[in-house]
């Protein structure tokens, strides 16, 4: 465990309406509004403390409410009791955050706005900025470490990774704890959770895995096994899996777009490592009197992948990391 003077003593924590006591676990509640038929929606988290001291540790998950791979590793960190009987420190576990998305199958909350390029928020926002004010007002407060569960967009797969600010070397020590197939150092976006926590200096890991509204099995076995190596990491619980081979380090990331519309049949997936003019894919007109080859590049890694049948010129194909 990092020896940080945080670490070693107890600290209060209140969440809702009530301080959580170590040694105890509870949920907590925060209203974020109203749907038109009146029903409330509300932020659910749970906290589970320790009776002895060690870092306090968010892992949420549905920050976009589409990508539910993020929502189904947090899940299943609470039905595996990951959190029971934990040896030291604080988690507040939130899997799902942006509700509204959730029930409509959206990345974003109604009014179009997008939760993680709202932060720090204010309560007198979008609705967007009154959910990201809740996490930044109650919880960034209280908390050393952040695991931002997400996935790629819709019908855009990302191969498991994890994303941390460049320079940052306390969450990139977390980050190879974590252990996934890569880790990409690059800034965040402005509004991003990961911003605000790097603005807090606070200690921030954003897991990508898997695409928006499809489960993918390997995703979330990853993303669960990183949060685990990094609790028994931090010192927090007593066993985690193996560590899965070295993470790949990625500098610079940039996307091969189409040069033709058409039929796109991809024959190299996400992570995979292309030398330049190796062939990625190909792309036809539907009469089959063209067929176009897209050709890597650049050497480098397959970070992300479109699965979009049909492409317009100028559609993102393949993200490459270098």
């Amino acid at each position: 465990m990092p020896d940080l003077p945080l670490y070693r003593e107890i600290r209060r924590i209140h969440l809702g309406s009530n301080e959580i006591l170590p040694g105890t676990s509870t949920k907590a509640s925060y209203s974020v509004g109203n749907l038109p038929s009146g029903t409330r929606v509300a932020i659910q988290m749970e906290i589970f403390r320790s009776t002895e001291p060690g870092p306090h540790i968010l892992i949420i998950g549905g920050v976009h409410g589409d990508e539910v791979n993020g929502v189904e590793i947090v899940r299943r960190t609470l039905e595996s009791n990951l959190y029971k009987d934990m040896l030291s420190g604080t988690a507040i576990v939130v899997p799902l955050l942006n509700v509204y998305g959730f029930i409509n199958y959206s990345r974003d909350v109604p009014d179009g706005k997008d939760v993680n390029r709202s932060f720090p928020g204010t309560l007198a926002g979008s609705l967007a900025s009154r959910v990201a004010r809740i996490i930044t007002k109650n919880v960034l407060p209280q908390i050393d470490i952040i695991i931002d569960c997400h996935a790629g967009g819709q019908g855009r797969y990302n191969y498991p990774q994890v994303r941390i600010t460049k320079g940052d070397e306390e969450s990139y020590g977390m980050a190879l704890a974590f252990n996934p197939p890569f880790i990409i150092h690059n800034p965040a976006l402005n509004g991003s959770l990961r911003k605000a926590a790097r603005l807090a200096q606070k200690m921030c890991l954003t897991y990508e895995g898997g695409e928006a509204l499809r489960l993918d099995g390997y995703s979330i076995a990853r993303g669960l096994a990183g949060i685990q190596r990094t609790m028994h990491h931090l010192g927090m619980i007593s066993e985690s899996p193996p560590e899965m081979g070295t993470p790949v380090e990625i500098e610079h990331a940039s996307w091969v777009r189409s040069s033709h519309a058409g039929l796109f049949i991809w024959s190299k997936s996400s992570g995979a490592l292309i030398r330049k003019g190796e062939p990625l894919g190909t792309i036809s007109d539907p009469y089959g009197a063209r067929k176009v080859v897209v050709l890597a590049p650049r050497e480098g890694y397959i970070i992300g992948h479109t699965n979009a049948p049909v492409v317009s010129q100028g559609d993102a194909l393949f993200h490459i990391g270098y």
